[in-house]
């Protein structure tokens, strides 16, 4: 096991392993009351931790925030993955949608940055949580966990480097 983090080097890290990721999954309270999960673009995420996504003002999404801006942000591939719970705000912001765009969002928005259908979905973090089994450290977790299978217990999820939960 390595060396214990601090909450500011937890958050650092959690910022870093979600900029290997350009999709995320936006969990919203949906009209009925039910969980709704959507796969969006990650626009950015900036060093506060605020994620943007791009959005159509029209989306059912927009109608299930301004209810209930309590949303969950998920990632995950093959080794990492992260939670983030927060509040969502609808930004039209011109000058930051000027700054966030990308060519790859014309599929969606065809007038481009101009497109009056385009806004951002801000995610203002409360807490996070990040398991990030990549390179060295999963390595190291897989043969913790051979010696856990050949003993008969369970590997441990306490190591800081791998696995934290992290007050945003």
């Amino acid at each position: 096991m390595g060396a214990v983090l601090n909450e500011e080097e937890k958050r650092a890290h959690l910022r870093e392993v979600i900029a290997d990721f350009d999709t995320a999954m936006l969990i919203t309270h949906a009209d009925d009351g039910e969980l709704r999960a959507r796969p969006l673009a990650l626009a950015q995420t900036k060093d506060d931790g605020v994620i943007y996504f791009p959005t159509s003002l029209t989306s059912p999404k927009i109608r299930e925030l301004e209810a209930d801006p309590h949303v969950c942000v998920t990632m995950q591939d093959k080794r990492r993955f992260v939670s983030i719970s927060g509040r969502a705000r609808i930004m039209r912001d011109r000058p930051i949608i000027d700054a966030l765009w990308t060519e790859s969002w014309k599929v969606w928005f065809p007038q481009g940055k101009d497109d009056p259908d385009l806004a951002l979905i801000a995610v203002i973090p409360n807490a996070g949580e990040y398991w990030d089994n990549k390179g060295g450290k999963g390595l190291a977790y897989l043969f913790e966990a051979a010696r856990a299978l050949v003993s008969g217990t369970t590997p441990s999820d306490q190591d800081d480097q791998r696995n934290a939960k992290v007050p945003v």
